[in-house]
């Protein structure tokens, strides 16, 4: 068997009328909410890897805008959205894991650990 197969094969398996997803890496994918718990710290981190590479576009944009007022303020703008984009995705995190604590789900508590 070459290595590829072995890292990135995917085998499908039905239980009980349900279908298990097993990826790389032992990755178990039995349900939605097994598949959106998976994919929220990657989401999270391209979304702060997005914020980082704004905020450092609008930096880039008011220090080359040499005065030029209507470089200056898209320069603003974009810092703006860039902190309003982080202010969501910081408060979206915050309440999700209130959720989580309110109702007592722990894999919510736990999906960063």
């Amino acid at each position: 068997m070459h290595l590829i197969e072995k890292v990135y094969a995917q085998s499908v398996v039905g239980i009980d009328g349900g279908i298990t997803v097993t990826g790389p890496k032992g990755m178990t994918l039995s349900s939605v909410g097994n598949i959106i718990n998976t994919a929220v710290p990657y989401i999270f981190g391209i979304a702060g890897v997005g914020l980082l590479l704004m905020i450092i576009s609008a930096g880039f944009s008011l220090m080359t805008s040499a005065g030029d007022a209507k470089k200056m303020e898209q320069g603003k703008t974009q810092l703006t959205f860039a902190i309003v984009g982080f202010i969501i995705i910081f408060s979206a995190f915050w309440i999700v894991q209130f959720a989580g604590f309110a109702f007592g789900i722990k894999d919510i508590q736990t999906i960063f650990k």
